[in-house]
């Protein structure tokens, strides 16, 4: 008897101790109710969605590579694309689109980046600007800085491919190329010499990755390509409409300056999703089932083409799957016809 007491006693503490309660309380699956990131089982996180109580809520991406190989064209997979991917909240009077920062984002699985360069000060920045000029209260960081952050993403992760969208307004010139070159990216540099056109598909993966051309990197200035050989984005890839007006429910319109999405000599969609105003409390609504609606209106406003970069504002903000789950989706429905990419 005593025994028993003396098991039940250390059962009790045991119970109550708070590393037991931090053990018992890591078990919540998706959808439950939380106060911690810690509170969720691994892969989710802890997320409040405008006046709700928070919930786990996925927290990283499904990689396809692992799930269905590496060995399919390119253009052939989706990718989770932060949209000014460099706004990260902390700094005052600034418009934050983010709340991680670039080594987190890519750590959780994005694998495209969109960013604003800029000339301030002799050198390149990123700012989220107005004018076409970066100002002391609009800019964020000096080019460099996230440029070596990516190069060492690349070094750690030599399977791994990733995408800039820059929206481009450095005039110095090379001042672009100065900047990949000085951070190290150089060395994994797709060229744009090996960018299919009229349609055809990109090269195989597996075969990016063998020969270390795992940086791809697209250019809002026309002018680039033929004086830095950085690729002229709308030769490549047709987007819809961003902001407010891309946004509507049951419309996807193509983006001004692109081609029609319904234009199959560019090989790579890219869908944008996300408010002219960026208000993370509220982004969960549009980053899951609205999200997933977008992807499939914009699947058939794009000719029957599923979107390879979907682009979203504080990606980890959503509603149970998420940005993941739509990523999920599109790969399935890419690489196997699927609802999900774990069915292929």
């Amino acid at each position: 008897m005593a025994s028993f007491k003396f098991f039940f006693v250390v059962t009790i503490l045991v119970m109550f101790h708070p590393a037991a309660i931090s053990f018992v309380s890591s078990s919540l699956e998706l959808g439950d109710q939380c106060s911690l990131d810690e509170d969720c089982n691994v892969g989710l996180g802890c997320y409040k969605c405008g006046i709700e109580v928070a919930r786990c809520v996925r927290s990283n991406i499904t990689y396809p590579f692992s799930v269905v190989n590496n060995s399919m064209p390119f253009n052939k997979y989706a990718f989770l694309t932060t949209h000014n991917s460099f706004a990260i909240e902390g700094k005052p009077f600034h418009v934050a689109t983010q709340e991680d920062t670039i080594v987190q984002q890519l750590n959780s699985g994005v694998r495209a980046l969109m960013l604003d360069t800029y000339d301030y000060q002799g050198d390149v920045w990123l700012c989220h600007s107005f004018d076409e000029k970066c100002f002391e209260l609009t800019k964020f960081n000096r080019a460099i800085d996230t440029f070596t952050e990516i190069f060492a993403f690349l070094t750690v992760n030599p399977l791994e491919i990733v995408t800039l969208f820059l929206v481009d307004y450095v005039k110095s010139p090379n001042g672009l190329t100065k900047v990949f070159t000085d951070s190290g990216l150089k060395k994994f540099w797709f060229p744009v010499k090996n960018m299919p056109l009229g349609g055809q598909d990109w090269p195989l993966v597996k075969d990016m990755v063998a020969n270390n051309q795992r940086l791809i990197v697209f250019t809002s200035a026309e002018s680039k390509q033929n004086t830095e050989g950085i690729a002229y984005q709308l030769k490549y890839v047709v987007e819809n409409q961003y902001g407010d007006d891309g946004v509507k429910p049951g419309e996807c319109s193509n983006r001004g300056e692109s081609a029609l999405l319904t234009n199959k000599n560019k090989a790579l969609v890219l869908v944008n999703h996300f408010k002219t105003v960026p208000v993370k409390i509220l982004t969960c609504e549009d980053n899951f089932e609205q999200l997933v609606d977008m992807i499939k209106t914009c699947y058939l406003a794009a000719g029957n083409r599923w979107t390879n970069y979907v682009a979203v504002n504080f990606y980890k903000r959503s509603i149970e799957g998420g940005t993941f789950q739509a990523v999920d989706i599109l790969n399935g429905k890419l690489l196997c016809r699927r609802d999900d990419v774990h069915a292929c």
